[in-house]
């Protein structure tokens, strides 16, 4: 699935590129406007312009494949993926919130700490009913 996305978006952009220089390339409607005022007039400064040519043509290919290409795009694009599993199942387990906690150890004795290690631990905050004078 990843390659055939990838081709329809070098498809897309080669016509892109296409499209861009065919029109480059064209002869512009406006360009006869000077002879219709001098000497001369042309008859398809607002008129039908005739039959069109090769240049004409493969823009309107290219501008039609590329089209094609934009909706193959969006095809491509919403359509689910295979989903293999979600990032949660990969979790560690862990009790649920009424669930029972883990065993404490038999000796409710606190840890042994160093007398020398001086007390790093921050005073407890005020309860929420008491405002400080």
């Amino acid at each position: 699935m990843n390659i055939f996305f990838t081709v329809i978006i070098v498809i897309q952009v080669l016509s892109a590129l296409t499209i861009i220089g065919l029109v480059l390339l064209q002869h512009g409607k406006g360009a006869d406007m000077g002879a219709a005022f001098g000497s001369g007039a042309s008859g398809s400064l607002f008129g039908a312009s005739g039959s069109s040519n090769f240049l004409s043509k493969s823009t309107g290919v290219a501008a039609t494949i590329f089209f094609c290409a934009t909706l193959a795009l969006a095809y491509v694009g919403n359509k689910p993926g295979i989903v293999h599993g979600g990032v949660m199942e990969n979790l560690p387990a862990t009790p649920a919130a009424g669930a029972a906690t883990p065993a404490q150890p038999a000796n409710n004795a606190a840890p042994a700490t160093s007398s020398t290690a001086p007390s790093t631990a921050a005073p407890a905050p005020a309860p929420a009913n008491q405002i400080p004078k």
